[in-house]
């Protein structure tokens, strides 16, 4: 008897750990589920830093890649006349883009001030570019200086530094989860330029090993995946060995970006990515990324009115997080290491308007329906992952015969939440009916505000909490315990 409850165990574990083994293919692949902090997590801050820091330039042109600061030398060699009109006037026409190297040599770096502040941002993860479509590693890697001819990663490099590295370290001791952007192709690596096969799997796959192998990732977003297909990148293969024997084979979580054909699709085990979009909906795991800015890289060309304000920030996050996505907001820093003190202080407040109400985004489901919309026209929304031109901020200002959102929804257990863009001393919530048991409350007010039902709606009286009750941005969320 005990030799046959022996055999069935260790057949039941090996057929558990043979369904834990992927294959080369993404019908496999898609078996592996998103771990689920990323969905609960809500949060992220994107950093994009590397040697296009130095020159730090685009034009502002909104809704446009030509606002990319990282996108300098790329911009230089297809001539676009804006760049090259400054890098000519600052640098000269002989000057090349490789000599910013020595530029950029990250003096003040201080690894655990920038950790401080994402912990104090409300962030529950960040994702930093380990290498961008420069090809330069903020890590050491062997492949990145075999293959270019010269020094170009961090250590080997100017600030003889392993940024990633220290800055993973730092992160992770704040208690946040760490992750990195890597681009899969560099746009004028010589092998690339001249043989990509041998790109792919001498330079590419080597080195993406290296990097999940030695710094052990949370998160991987790839990018730059647009020039081949999936089976040139050899990406499902490459999947099969992060998910099967990397050293974070059971918690790294990936985006969608692994091949000219893969955007959208594969949604089981990759979340979908929009960039400064309109987003998607709660039937996909998704991820809405942007700057405070208009561009990813630090542009010295910004000015204060091409800044999202705290109070659009905030905005932005319960929009995306109403939807069931999450909001991963970027930064760029200096070429000396430095955040920008405007986007510390964007980040500082809304870490500050989390402490308040972070129960209505962590861990927070979509709710049947995302807004409550006034009466009128309702605008048109475009659903687009890339450059959308969408504000959720525009959305919420009252407008003559126009509909605006007047609340935001998200759910957590038996609670839902609603979150308003700006006080109001009552509130109707249409089209709900609440138990006798329910419960409304404001995080932080010193007095409680009552509800009553009126038919099929319910009308919440405010009258009682005042402006120094809720967040300085006016934007604040009540708490309807038992309502679901």
């Amino acid at each position: 008897m005990k030799k046959l409850i022996y055999t069935l165990v260790l057949s039941l574990a090996l057929s558990t750990l043979h369904a834990q083994t992927y294959q080369d293919n993404w019908q496999s692949l898609n078996q592996r589920k998103i771990p689920a902090w990323f969905h609960q997590d809500k949060f992220g801050i994107f950093i994009h830093w590397g040697v296009y820091a130095v020159p730090s330039y685009a034009p502002v042109i909104p809704n446009s890649g030509y606002s990319y600061a990282e996108w300098y030398w790329y911009r230089l060699q297809e001539k676009q006349k804006d760049f090259l009109a400054f890098h000519n006037k600052n640098y000269g026409e002989d000057f090349t883009y490789q000599q910013f190297e020595p530029m950029f040599k990250a003096e003040m770096f201080d690894p655990a001030q920038w950790a401080d502040v994402f912990k104090r941002s409300g962030a529950k993860y960040v994702v930093l570019t380990s290498k961008h479509h420069e090809g330069y590693c903020l890590w050491n890697n062997a492949e990145a200086d075999r293959d270019w001819g010269r020094p170009w990663n961090a250590v080997t490099g100017t600030p003889h530094r392993d940024l990633l590295g220290d800055l993973t370290t730092a992160v992770r001791s704040e208690g946040l989860k760490m992750g990195y952007y890597y681009s899969l192709y560099e746009w004028f690596n010589p092998l690339w330029q001249t043989d990509k096969k041998r790109f792919v799997s001498e330079h590419m796959i080597p080195q993406f090993k290296d990097l999940v192998t030695k710094y052990k990732p949370s998160v991987i977003f790839s990018d730059g995946e647009w020039e081949l297909s999936d089976t040139a990148w050899q990406s499902t293969k490459l999947l099969a060995w992060l998910f099967n024997d990397s050293p974070v084979k059971d918690d790294v979580v990936i985006n969608d970006r692994w091949g000219s054909n893969t955007r959208g699709k594969n949604t089981g085990c990759t979340y979908t990515t929009s960039e400064y979009g309109s987003g998607m909906n709660a039937d996909v795991v998704w991820e809405e990324s942007q700057g405070i800015g208009h561009s990813y890289g630090y542009n010295r060309n910004e000015q204060l009115d091409d800044y999202k304000s705290s109070h659009d920030l905030i905005l932005m996050l319960c929009d995306i997080v109403s939807r069931g996505g999450n909001l991963l907001l970027d930064i760029g820093p200096t070429a000396d290491g430095r955040i920008p003190v405007i986007m510390q202080q964007r980040l500082i407040d809304m870490g500050d308007w989390l402490k308040l109400y972070g129960d209505a985004i962590y861990e927070t489901e979509a709710y049947k329906q995302s807004y409550q919309w006034s009466g009128g026209v309702k605008p048109d929304k475009k659903d687009k992952s890339y450059m959308a031109g969408y504000s959720i901020a525009k959305m919420t200002v009252p407008k003559k015969d126009s509909a605006f959102v007047e609340c935001f929804f998200t759910k957590k257990g038996k609670d839902l939440y609603c979150i308003l863009p700006f006080y109001q001393s009552k509130f109707t919530l249409k089209n709900l009916r609440l138990p006798a048991s329910a419960k409304a409350t404001i995080t932080g007010a010193k007095n409680a505000c009552s509800w009553k039902q009126k038919g099929n709606d319910v009308e919440l009286d405010l009258s009682s909490i005042t402006a120094n009750d809720i967040s300085k941005q006016g934007i604040f969320a009540i708490r309807i315990a038992d309502a679901l």
